[in-house]
């Protein structure tokens, strides 16, 4: 198996900690907000979406890819994210952009170093441990928020 193939099983596998939470989310769960947190489930759905496309585009080279992440321009929850089919086909697209522009990748990419105003200089091995990692803790943060929140 190449390197590729085992980086994708590791980000596919990481990233069902946050698809297996969109099973049975419901739209009025959008809107829930855990304590004083000031971010909603359906801005940090958004916020996982916009993140991945601006990997995809920014770290891993898919200069074609379009995104206006707005999640991350406004830097915070604006209450808009309330359509929950627009949420679940963004996020979606932006799993399969994510995942086309990995399947792309040689194994010597891995070792090549990125540099992005927002974490510095990485290796794209070490870039895709930073995007399991995002999703896997806005994850966390919608599950408090499904459980607990309102």
């Amino acid at each position: 198996m190449s390197q590729t193939e085992l980086y994708l099983q590791t980000w596919q596998e990481a990233r069902t900690r946050f698809t297996g939470l969109l099973t049975n989310i419901r739209e009025e769960d959008l809107k829930k907000k855990s304590g004083t947190s000031p971010n909603t489930a359906g801005f940090l759905i958004r916020h996982i979406g916009d993140v991945e496309l601006l990997f995809a585009k920014n770290v891993f080279g898919g200069s074609d890819i379009k995104v206006t992440a707005k999640t991350v321009i406004s830097k915070y929850d604006t209450g808009e994210w309330v359509n929950l089919a627009e949420l679940l086909s963004y996020q979606q697209q932006a799993a399969n952009t994510l995942r086309s522009i990995l399947q792309q990748q040689k194994d010597e990419d891995w070792e090549t170093s990125i540099t992005t105003k927002e974490f510095g200089e990485k290796t794209k091995a070490a870039a895709i441990g930073r995007i399991i990692s995002h999703t896997a803790y806005h994850a966390g943060q919608l599950a408090m928020i499904l459980k607990y929140g309102s």
